[in-house]
């Protein structure tokens, strides 16, 4: 296992896609911008493009939506002695803490207007000034930034600068959600497991059949892995040290109900004859090897949710096929439809409702 394995756990296409990525953009010290949704583990891209990088100095994070906007620029940036009430000491910001390491902001999306112009300066000159201070002081960083948000939207908003943006998405890395790479749950309950032991010594490992990591992979995970690790916590709590089946995922995990004892003795005995695994062996029919997901796994939604805004739904995946479709047409609209099994006019009449343009 390799430094970035160890880092970040899963070899499914989208994972080994953004590994090659980390491996090719780590040496340099180009500025990297990580994106995808709260709970994929953002951070720990930071974590391994700094850990390949061979930069000599720390790693230093800041969340800049959990800091305070009054308190942000003086974190960042440091301030001098007197600069305001209770600034009894000059003290170093994040930027002089990362010398010779690597920046890591977190939601840089939140970050106040005023801010992202002194942001933008530091990137540009090399040079930062405290608060309370007029002399520039210079540091030697790498910049990664992550965030959740849409920047393009939030620059048609006026809430972020199109400089800063053009200035740090030099090189994105676009963190798939833990739904499209569920191949990966099994390697990633095994690290999580291990994590919690090493946490905790006292705690007793649950054992999960092949039913149990079948109906993980089917879930949709709106919380990514974040989500997995509690549900892991959980699992320990209400299972120490015993097995864990599909119903026991189905109905207690997902659920958070405390397992009956009688119920669950009983569902031992077919532990593994729930239902057919998804995903854990490959079968041979034309259906499991279609690259989409198959109609009847919408199914299972109100095993999990109570409701789904169906119109919503469709238009958004809709939307995404069209979108890829084009892209990989290169914007030729006929081979588009082609490809959608459309007719031309129908697609052009669907770019036009969903305002979507072609790839430039």
């Amino acid at each position: 296992m390799t430094a970035l394995d160890d880092i970040l756990v899963g070899q499914s296409a989208p994972m080994r896609e953004i590994k090659r990525l980390i491996e090719l953009v780590a040496p340099s010290t180009t500025t990297v911008l990580v994106q995808g949704e709260t709970g994929t583990g953002k951070e720990l891209v930071a974590q391994a493009v700094h850990t390949l990088s061979g930069r000599t100095g720390p790693l230093v994070s800041v969340n800049c939506s959990a800091i305070p906007s009054e308190l942000l620029e003086s974190e960042l940036f440091g301030h001098e002695k007197g600069a305001f009430t209770g600034a009894e000491k000059t003290r170093a910001g994040r930027f002089e803490m990362a010398s010779g390491g690597t920046l890591f902001l977190d939601e840089i999306g939140d970050m106040p207007l005023a801010l992202q112009a002194k942001l933008l300066r530091a990137l540009e000159s090399r040079t930062i000034q405290r608060v309370g201070g007029g002399k520039d002081v210079a540091v030697d960083f790498r910049l990664v930034c992550a965030t959740h948000q849409n920047i393009e939207s939030q620059i048609d908003a006026g809430d972020f600068r199109a400089d800063l943006y053009y200035r740090i998405n030099v090189f994105p890395l676009s963190i798939p959600a833990l739904a499209n790479r569920a191949v990966d749950i099994p390697q990633l309950v095994e690290r999580l497991c291990t994590l919690i032991a090493e946490a905790d010594d006292t705690v007793s490992l649950p054992e999960f059949a092949d039913t149990a990591f079948a109906e993980l992979m089917r879930y949709p995970w709106p919380g990514n892995v974040r989500e997995l690790r509690n549900l892991m916590e959980r699992a320990c709590l209400l299972y120490p040290g015993r097995p864990i089946s599909g119903d026991d995922v189905r109905n207690n995990l997902l659920r958070i109900k405390v397992p009956d004892p009688v119920e669950e003795q009983e569902a031992l005995w077919d532990i593994t004859s729930d239902f057919e695994p998804v995903g854990i062996e490959q079968t041979d029919t034309e259906e499991d090897k279609l690259p989409i997901p198959h109609p009847s796994h919408y199914r299972e939604w109100f095993a999990f949710f109570d409701n789904i805004d169906l119109r919503r739904h469709l238009q958004d995946v809709e939307i995404v096929l069209i979108e890829a479709a084009l892209e990989k047409s290169e914007g030729m609209i006929s081979a588009a439809a082609d490809s959608l099994k459309l007719r031309r006019t129908t697609l052009i009449e669907k770019m036009k409702k969903y305002v979507i343009e072609k790839p430039v």
